[in-house]
């Protein structure tokens, strides 16, 4: 019986061919032609650190006063766009308080703020950054707005800052206007040539 079913296996497998396999790709150390990242993030996950993308210098920037006006307009910002966001008549659509942060945590979270905010299609954005150390001694020394003042100068999306109205901070905020993302100038675009014909037709 057990003879009988062994002989109809083979007769039934008798015609079957082995699958055909793929050739073999020898790997040598540094010849892996994958994303070239890759050992950068293998060495980020071994170490546990990650490349510094923020381009805001880390030198030391000069204490300012408490009470000093903060301002700056990059050429071809329209002045009635400044003065509109001198006088705080923009809406702020988000803001970051960076009160008590250190210099270094104060110069990630600023960085990632303004490019998640321009990633996000914002153009006018509230930074609170006090007006320094409540001391005796050091009450003439806002260290961290000494910051502010440099960096946001070094953020080419930054299109223009000043110092906001009293309602929203005074000389311990500061408004910030951003160029206007990629996707925010294509609905303008569009917004503005709806309903509109091309001439020539």
């Amino acid at each position: 019986m057990i003879d009988d079913e062994s002989e109809l296996f083979f007769q039934e497998v008798a015609d079957v061919l082995p699958l055909k396999r793929e050739r073999r790709v020898s790997l040598t150390p540094g010849g892996d032609e994958r994303d070239s990242s890759l050992d950068a993030r293998r060495q980020a996950a071994v170490t546990g650190t990650v490349p510094d993308r923020n381009l805001l210098s880390d030198r030391d920037a000069a204490p300012l006063d408490a009470w000093y006006v903060l301002e700056f307009k990059r050429p071809g910002v329209q002045n009635g766009v400044y003065r509109k966001l001198r006088q705080g008549r923009y809406e702020q659509e988000a803001r970051l308080d960076l009160h008590r942060m250190t210099v270094a945590i104060a110069r990630r979270e600023l960085f990632a703020f303004v490019e998640q905010c321009h990633e996000l299609g914002l153009r006018s954005v509230l930074l609170i950054h006090g007006k320094g150390e409540r001391k005796v001694e050091r009450e003439r020394s806002a260290v961290l707005k000494g910051y502010v003042h440099v960096w946001l100068q070094e953020i080419p999306i930054v299109q223009a800052y000043h110092s906001a109205q009293p309602q929203h901070g005074g000389t311990g905020a500061v408004y910030v206007l951003l160029r206007k993302s990629e996707e925010q100038k294509r609905k303008n675009r569009e917004r503005f040539t709806k309903g509109r014909v091309p001439v020539g037709r």
